[in-house]
């Protein structure tokens, strides 16, 4: 998949107008001051105030703007130029200097020459990198020594699924390109978008093991059986702001958290 960049920034490119108007994202309300962060990566950040902060893959910046809002300096980048100006026209509405950065994962290193106290990532990443080696190797480069690398991801085990949840339909290790075409999208499911993409699954261990080979040592590592998000099909909020796949319940995780530390 050679053209996969040209094809995935498409997609995020016609999320971007969608996603600003959808409840999902509540655009509104983060104007006034609502963070976008969730309990479950805010325990792993604790004090960030005056830490310099990476954002990878950061959509339209809100977290990216949440994390300025807690004192950080931070810098978001993004494959897509339409969230990128749409980040930086909410930085000026919310009156952060959040930095805004138009660049692939896999490229920045070539546009931004700066180390940082904390590398960040979070919900939905990964998936569209096909080579993790190289990503961590990423992550460990825009570290400062001692930096911390922190994320919250969705679980490899979600992606095993069908949409409807009723069989396993992919492979949970990395096995090769997924291609396919959605309608609408996760944040808006009647959004008038038809748009074709590629993603790679990857396992637990191809995740932590490439870290540990880029000298990130592993601090905490956390699984949840709830999501922070409703994004799948026939969740259940079975407490405010965490929802499960209604028939399947506790019995499978669906996101994981962890922190790292640069050797």
């Amino acid at each position: 998949m050679e053209n996969y960049l040209e094809i995935n920034k498409n997609s995020w490119n016609a999320k971007v107008d969608p996603h600003l108007k959808s409840d999902f994202y509540f655009v509104d309300e983060f104007l006034k001051g609502r963070t976008s962060l969730n309990s479950i990566e805010l325990e792993l950040l604790g004090d960030i105030k005056g830490k310099s902060v990476l954002h990878l893959q950061c959509h339209f910046g809100q977290d990216s703007i949440s994390l300025s809002r807690m004192g950080a300096d931070v810098t978001g980048i993004d494959l897509s130029d339409k969230a990128i100006e749409a980040g930086k026209d909410l930085a000026q509405q919310c009156g952060t200097d959040t930095k805004f950065i138009c660049s692939d994962v896999y490229s920045l290193p070539d546009i931004l020459d700066q180390k940082f106290d904390i590398v960040y990532t979070s919900y939905g990443t990964i998936g569209w990198l096909p080579d993790l080696d190289q990503w961590a190797g990423v992550i460990s480069h825009f570290l400062k020594p001692g930096g911390k690398f922190i994320m919250a991801e969705f679980h490899p085990a979600v992606w095993m699924f069908d949409d409807d949840f009723t069989k396993v339909a992919y492979n949970y290790f990395n096995e090769k390109p997924i291609v396919e075409t959605f309608e609408g999208t996760y944040a808006d499911r009647s959004a008038d978008i038809v748009q074709e993409y590629v993603m790679w699954n990857h396992s637990l261990g191809e995740v932590l093991q490439n870290l540990i080979n880029h000298q990130i040592e592993l601090e905490i590592f956390q699984e949840y059986d709830w999501s922070p998000y409703p994004c799948f099909s026939h969740v259940d909020e079975f407490e405010k702001g965490k929802w499960r796949i209604a028939h399947i319940g506790n019995k499978i995780p669906m996101v994981y958290s962890l922190r790292g530390r640069q050797k």
